[in-house]
């Protein structure tokens, strides 16, 4: 293990690379594993498929590598923020434990935001004390600011109609679901789970 300034860094095999895990690339950018295939075809020498999502960029490649090879482990440190205001183009959270405040540019975080209202607590992960990524929680509870009157005797069944959330993020939502209700939103998929439970 050495140390760079504040950046600890350890070199591991590619065959201990595990979903999950982020190495530093040859060109110095961060690459979060999502997938690896090992292939060892009888006598010939075994070869590794890495799938690689860039930190920065979001591009998504698939790299073979000779699992011998050694590769250098990023150490990431996630911590949990809170979403205070927007400010300009930029988004403010503060650190939960420290109360300090950092800035996230709009491109960092994108569509995101529209699952995000005041004081919803996100876990930033941190890489030599600069933001890289943000994590949402699984679900988020948003008011519904505009969608169509609510038909009575309506069930679930029937066909889902489209909603604006206080946030600006669309969705459908059942039929029966009026504007002033609360809604659970998956921040995967985007989808309308039920009603805030209150």
């Amino acid at each position: 293990m050495r140390f760079f300034g504040e950046r600890i860094v350890a070199s591991i095999e590619y065959v201990e690379v595990r979903r999950g895990m982020v190495i530093v690339g040859e060109d110095g950018q961060l690459y979060q594993c999502l997938d690896r295939d090992l292939n060892t075809p009888g006598n010939w020498r075994a070869q590794l498929k890495l799938k690689l999502r860039n930190l920065k960029t979001g591009a998504i490649t698939e790299n073979k590598v000779r699992p011998q090879d050694k590769v250098e482990l990023a150490f990431l440190d996630k911590r949990e923020f809170q979403y205070s205001y927007k400010d300009g183009t930029d988004f403010v959270f503060m650190d939960n434990e420290t109360f300090e405040q950092i800035s996230l540019p709009d491109e960092l975080i994108g569509e995101q935001m529209k699952y995000l209202k005041e004081n919803d607590i996100v876990t930033i992960t941190m890489y030599e004390g600069k933001p890289i990524d943000i994590e949402l929680p699984p679900t988020v509870e948003l008011k519904v600011i505009e969608t169509e009157p609510a038909l009575k005797g309506a069930t679930a069944a029937a066909q889902y109609k489209p909603a604006t959330l206080e946030t600006g993020l669309k969705i459908t939502v059942p039929p029966f679901i009026n504007v002033g209700e609360v809604v659970q939103v998956d921040t995967r998929s985007g989808e309308y789970l039920g009603r805030a439970k209150s």
